[in-house]
């Protein structure tokens, strides 16, 4: 099976202890996850390692999530973006589904949850490849 390839996946959010503490839990999945702690450096991620699968916050400073999701995707329209947000509602919700984020989810996430969001992210990243 192909389950064996790694998931390229990067992670986007400003708190660092949540994301690597994320990582972590991801990684005892066999999900191993590079990471980055504010928009520019996830943008400079996009263009130098091209990963498949981005886990983005929507509230960062400096640049809102959503800035952060359609830069990602005019530089790589097949990443599949998964939006994590503690504050979100409904209005971003719409504006991030429409701007073509893969999923959105609220904070505190479930684990298995995201791990089963990003597992169809990647098979539907496969597809489009």
């Amino acid at each position: 099976s192909d389950q064996s390839r790694k998931i390229n996946l990067l992670m986007v959010d400003d708190e660092k202890e949540f994301v690597q503490t994320l990582s972590e839990r991801l990684e005892m999945r066999d999900m191993a996850s590079q990471m980055a702690f504010d928009a520019a450096s996830a943008l400079d991620r996009v263009r130098l390692d091209s990963p498949e699968i981005m886990v983005i916050d929507l509230k960062m400073p400096g640049m809102h999530g959503t800035e952060v999701l359609k830069k990602v995707k005019a530089l790589s329209p097949e990443v599949q973006v998964i939006i994590l947000t503690g504050h979100g509602d409904a209005q971003d919700e719409k504006e991030c589904m429409s701007l073509g984020a893969f999923a959105y989810l609220n904070k505190p996430v479930d684990i298995d949850v995201l791990s089963e969001t990003i597992k169809e992210a990647n098979k539907k990243a496969q597809e489009t490849n």
